[in-house]
């Protein structure tokens, strides 16, 4: 007797009416997305999706920021294939442990600067970011200076949407729900020149940016200070890049202190800028790194914590358990798909692609969007970008309704073939690392259109 499909052929209407009566999704109006319904994404291939409807849509998000291999990569799903035969799971409870993810392990250390030679496995980057808030706060107490438990990190920062992941986040949205954000967890200026610079160039204002670390590390007192996280790059707070100062100045104020600096990487990790992880690009060294998303280029969930020497020495040394852990923590498959798609990029140079061909061949052409009337700024490194949407371009005036003229952009694109997230007035993208020159064109002759027609949308009454 034949099997029937799991996955039974649906028309459109069918799949968003179950969409709507079944299927919770995440960061949504849930009452809005039932009455407009779902786009249905049927099958992906290199840089483009496929919808029910049969459109072609470029994505210039790689997913949520992970798919850096692209699409449809076989060899990434015989891996998943051959493991699950192998071995589908085991826990690494109970001093065990199995092959994948002790080379994941060995590959990681040897993948990431030279300070990071041990790991802890989680399931995702927000669960990563839990596991810093637990271990930086342990490694204190082992050092016998348990008071130091608060962790400062920056507004407008995304670092997951678990309890502890969300309440480091400094998104108000966020914290406005849940009662968040969590004790002992504050935060500062984000390095966000176009909108606080002011009159200041951005050398200046990054130093001033920064210097709010010590401001704040003093008001507290820095007995009580454990740690300091930030992303590279912002990412869902709008591809914030901060300006050259800030970064040397941060690595200073947190050495100054003796504070652990936590480099967020689950956005800028495995190639985005150009280089292995953002913190090269960028050139400081923290102490612990995030890292998820395209650690696997999204085929399996799998997030990872870099330890750096100091600290990961200090807890073998002093012994005691540390009471923490996932049931996926290591998960043999998605270790697997990891190690592949480790090879892949290596193998096809994808990370130096993006550093001397494709990234800088993108930045140009991005860069001239600016010229575009409702561009304030064109901003980008590697393979990541952000515009942002303005009511007066000479003065940097926002849209008095922020949020309104990204929304309509937004619409635009996918209308047209493209994906591009908007946060709040600012648009942005991170495509496969595997983006042709040809596609990279494709994708800002899109992007010039729906900037065209949200212009029109906004008319002369928009501001």
């Amino acid at each position: 007797m034949k099997a029937e499909p799991l996955i039974a052929e649906r028309a459109t209407g069918e799949w968003q009416d179950l969409d709507a009566r079944h299927y919770l999704h995440p960061f949504t109006d849930f009452k809005s997305l039932a009455a407009e319904g779902t786009r249905v994404i049927t099958r992906a291939d290199g840089v483009y999706l496929y919808d029910t409807e049969g459109n072609k849509i470029l994505d210039g998000m790689a997913g949520l920021w992970c798919v850096n291999v692209g699409y449809g990569r076989k060899e990434l799903a015989d891996a998943a294939f051959r493991q699950m035969q192998e071995l589908p799971y085991y826990n690494s409870f109970f001093k065990s442990a199995h092959p994948p993810a002790i080379e994941l392990a060995r590959r990681l250390a040897a993948l990431t600067p030279p300070q990071f030679n041990h790991v802890f496995f989680s399931g995702s980057g927000s669960e990563a970011n839990d596991t810093i808030v637990r271990m930086s706060r342990r490694y204190w107490d082992v050092r016998g200076e348990g008071e130091r438990k608060v962790i400062i990190a920056r507004h407008n920062a995304y670092h997951g949407s678990t309890v502890a992941g969300a309440s480091l986040g400094g998104m108000a949205a966020m914290h406005g729900q849940g009662g968040l954000p969590i004790p002992d967890i504050v935060h500062i200026e984000q390095p966000y020149w176009f909108e606080n610079g002011i009159d200041l160039s951005p050398d200046e204002y990054g130093l001033m940016a920064a210097r709010r670390l010590a401001e704040k590390i003093e008001e507290i007192g820095p007995q009580r200070i454990a740690a300091f996280i930030a992303e590279p790059i912002q990412g869902a707070g709008g591809v914030i890049i901060p300006p050259d100062t800030y970064r040397p100045e941060i690595q200073r104020i947190c050495r100054h202190y003796g504070i652990l600096l936590i480099a967020d990487e689950v956005v800028c990790g495995f190639g985005r800028t150009g280089r292995w992880f953002g913190c090269e690009h960028f050139g400081f060294e923290p102490d612990f790194m995030t890292l998820a998303k395209a650690i696997t280029s999204g085929y399996q969930p799998l997030g990872a914590v870099m330890v750096a020497d100091r600290v990961a020495e200090v807890l073998i040394e002093q012994g005691g358990e540390f009471h923490h852990g996932y049931t996926y923590s290591g998960h043999p498959v998605a270790c697997a798909v990891a190690l592949t798609n480790l090879r892949i990029l290596e193998d096809e140079d994808l990370v130096d692609r993006v550093r001397k061909e494709i990234g800088p061949y993108m930045q140009k052409r991005w860069a001239g969007l600016a010229d575009h009337p409702l561009v304030g700024e064109a901003r980008g490194v590697g393979l990541i970008g952000a515009l942002e949407l303005v009511a007066h371009k000479p003065s940097r005036t926002f849209f008095r309704d922020r949020g309104r003229a990204g929304t309509i952009c937004r619409d635009h694109c996918f209308s047209n073939g493209l994906v591009m997230r908007a946060v709040r007035d600012t648009m942005i993208i991170a495509p496969p690392l595997v983006i042709s020159r040809e596609q990279v064109d494709e994708l800002v002759e899109k992007a010039w259109k729906c900037l065209d027609l949200t212009a029109r949308d906004l008319g002369a009454g928009g501001a």
